[in-house]
């Protein structure tokens, strides 16, 4: 059998979009009003990724530190403007500062550790290995803290009366919110604990898959696949641990009181 990956043809790749076509189908049957941000998302999802393997083609045959370093930094700093455009809330300046130094943290020492302990990476830019990996602990960290971010501001609204209670009984701000504070992170966590229960038995995920597409023996590929996961849950903890060690001081003022949160 001959190893390595199947060039897909164009029109192969146009003949998968019939299933853009029968999810737009499907919402249009049931008058779900979602086919404008399905056909949008399909669109802007195409030609981003058509771009970046432009761009990658060209990283990768011409490795340089600063070539990776500057990904890195694209893609973190687009993971923090998603991360503010997708919450509902509104954050003060404090806050959103707080989840972006948690964010940049958490997936660089995690990264970093990743590259350089676990994988050995030398020299330590080989943008072939540290964009993917990056791509997928920044991508994992941005959901994590999007969730733990969400969680955190709609208990802190719901359970405002509890925590004022708790303040006048003598708690500290730190001891009135610590409760919310470990539902955010469990609320965080939660989506990286079910992908590695099931992984394995119930799906293979996109790293294994890719390398045994691309001819890699499965149990290389399932070494890898261990340690990105293990990289994930880590990248992850991390970046919600430090936002929410430290995210009750935004909700209170120099006195001790109790913001209004909305």
């Amino acid at each position: 059998m001959k190893s390595g990956v199947i060039d897909i043809e164009w029109w192969r790749l146009a003949a998968a979009y019939l299933f853009i076509v029968i999810l737009v189908g499907i919402v249009k049957w049931r008058r779900i009003n979602r086919e404008k941000e399905i056909v949008i998302a399909t669109f802007r999802m195409s030609i981003q990724l058509v771009l970046v393997g432009f761009i990658l083609e060209y990283v990768f045959k011409n490795a340089h530190p600063l070539y990776t370093i500057g990904i890195l930094a694209i893609m973190i700093s687009f993971s923090i403007y998603t991360i503010l455009k997708r919450l509902k809330h509104d954050l003060n300046k404090q806050m959103k500062q707080l989840i972006g130094v948690s964010l940049i943290v958490g997936v660089l020492f995690s990264i970093a550790y990743f590259i350089l302990v676990v994988v050995g990476l030398k020299p330590w830019y080989l943008p072939t290995y540290v964009i993917p990996i990056a791509g997928m602990i920044v991508g994992n960290s941005m959901t994590g803290i999007t969730l733990g971010v969400n969680t955190y501001m709609n208990e802190m609204k719901s359970q405002r009366n509890l925590v004022e209670g708790a303040l006048m009984l003598g708690a500290t701000p730190k001891e009135a919110t610590r409760q919310i504070a470990n539902r955010a992170f469990d609320a965080a966590m939660m989506p990286t604990i079910n992908n590695m229960v099931g992984m394995g038995i119930i799906f293979l995920p996109g790293m294994m898959t890719g390398q045994i597409l691309g001819g890699a023996s499965p149990l290389v590929s399932i070494e890898y696949q261990i340690a990105i996961m293990l990289g994930i849950a880590g990248a992850v903890s991390l970046s919600v641990i430090l936002f929410v060690l430290f995210g009750y001081k935004t909700f209170f003022n120099k006195r001790g009181q109790l913001k209004e949160v909305r």
